[in-house]
């Protein structure tokens, strides 16, 4: 499915098959199947974690659990897409500046890792730019550690210059909108298939967790309300009632 790790895994399945109203979600067979989630005891271990941590909540029945708004806003920092499909922007952009010598080439590295789910676009050199309220989580992050002293962030305000021009040179809209369009081909392709429900129930995941890595989740305000990134979110959710039915 492209995602390793198990916390992960399971603030993911259970934003995508409750949505934004963040309803509980039965972890039953086809759950586990289509996201390579197994309820063994290492699994039952990540979900006290995550309960303990106010990620998730346990439902009213047994293997039913809901994502809360702090897990979901913690899924959105490895998948930006997800956040404005429920919180509003602000209108305040992010610009980080940070130049690492090359000799700490692993520090620097490890920052770039740390931040690859944020949003973040190459603007110029050393400078990337993110609509996503992230410098909070910045500063936790790199807080009374050597890469803090390395590290320029700001919030400020668009005045001039055109929008969709930037949006293209940094995030790279026009190539983005082609992965999507190949997505769908794929997505009918899977559609078309003699397989069972829950095997193409999978591969539709599968797929999709892919571009959703790559989508910077821009808000409707910048990348308009027509972006098929946003159509690509409600095809899915007719799949997902059709093929989980």
């Amino acid at each position: 499915m492209g995602v390793k790790e198990r916390r992960t895994k399971i603030l993911l399945s259970l934003f995508m098959i409750a949505g934004v109203e963040f309803s509980n979600v039965s972890i039953d067979d086809k759950v586990q199947q289509a996201f390579d989630l197994t309820l063994n005891q290492k699994t039952r271990g990540t979900l006290s974690g995550l309960i303990k941590e106010g990620l998730i909540s346990k439902g009213d029945k047994e293997n039913h659990y809901q994502l809360t708004e702090k897990g979901f806003f913690s899924l959105c920092l490895e998948f930006p897409f997800f956040r404005f499909l429920k919180d509003q922007w602000d209108g305040k952009w992010r610009v980080i500046s940070y130049e690492i010598p090359e000799k700490k080439r692993e520090m620097r590295d490890r920052l770039r890792r740390e931040m690859q789910g944020w949003g973040l676009g190459p603007w110029h050199r050393s400078f990337w730019l993110t609509p996503h309220p992230i410098i909070t989580t910045l500063k936790s992050l790199t807080s009374q550690k050597e890469e803090e002293k390395y590290i320029q962030a700001f919030e400020a305000d668009h005045v001039f210059g055109d929008r969709e021009v930037l949006i293209e040179k940094v995030w790279g809209k026009t190539n983005l909108d082609k992965q999507y369009r190949e997505l769908f081909k794929k997505w009918h392709d899977i559609l078309s298939s003699n397989e069972e429900k829950l095997a193409k129930f999978k591969k539709v995941i599968s797929h999709y967790v892919d571009i959703l890595r790559q989508d910077p989740g821009l808000p409707k305000e910048l990348i308009g309300e027509n972006w098929i990134g946003f159509e690509g979110y409600n095809i899915f959710k007719e799949i997902r009632s059709i093929l989980l039915s």
